[in-house]
């Protein structure tokens, strides 16, 4: 799968940068481009060009041969995938807020997608009751969370989990004082179209 292959190499730069301590804006100076456009890279965010592409390389100190080593489509890797805490994207969601949600990972599996997601609650963190079209796998982190229904609520601690309905209209709720955090993994399913 393209995709697959071109974050491999962002996050191989990524990684690469990292292990020889040079900040963006070193290997920007290096590579002769943009600060925003290493970024826009190392975030998947943008495909550089092939020329673009080997002076990034090259500005790594890196052999070619050597960086597209084990690059490939992972599509039929049995292998596990890893994602370092630092990778984890910050995204939006809802109107809501005290929310901070991180997600780890987004995957397609034979008919269904699972997306897994770490959120934050911030003390007295609200929003509306929301529902999704995914099954919704909850694993409390740290702290203590009210997970209201509509007629119910039940309250979850560290090392408690959960799994329903997201069509069951819910909202998470930290009425303590102290932050809150929690695994959470949805589980997508494909319409079929038969």
């Amino acid at each position: 799968m393209e995709d697959d292959i071109l974050i491999q190499i962002s996050n191989r730069i990524k990684e690469r940068r990292r292990e020889k301590n040079i900040t963006v804006q070193e290997l920007a100076t290096r590579a002769n481009v943009s600060k925003g456009l290493i970024s826009q890279i190392e975030n998947s965010r943008t495909i550089p060009s092939l020329i673009v592409l080997i002076d990034i390389i090259k500005s790594l100190d890196i052999d070619l041969n050597v960086f597209f080593k084990d690059i490939h489509d992972k599509s039929e890797s049995a292998e596990p995938i890893i994602k370092r805490k630092a990778d984890y994207e910050h995204f939006e969601k809802e109107d809501a807020e005290g929310f901070h949600y991180q997600r780890i990972f987004t995957r397609s599996i034979k008919n269904s997608t699972v997306d897994f997601v770490i959120l934050e609650l911030a003390p007295g963190s609200h929003r509306e009751l929301v529902q999704t079209e995914a099954y919704e796998y909850k694993y409390i982190l740290s702290g203590e969370i009210v997970y209201q229904f509509t007629d119910k609520n039940y309250t979850l601690k560290q090392g408690d989990s959960m799994l329903f309905d997201g069509r069951l209209a819910h909202t998470p709720k930290n009425m303590t004082d102290k932050p809150a955090s929690m695994l959470i993994v949805y589980f997508f399913e494909e319409s079929s179209s038969s």
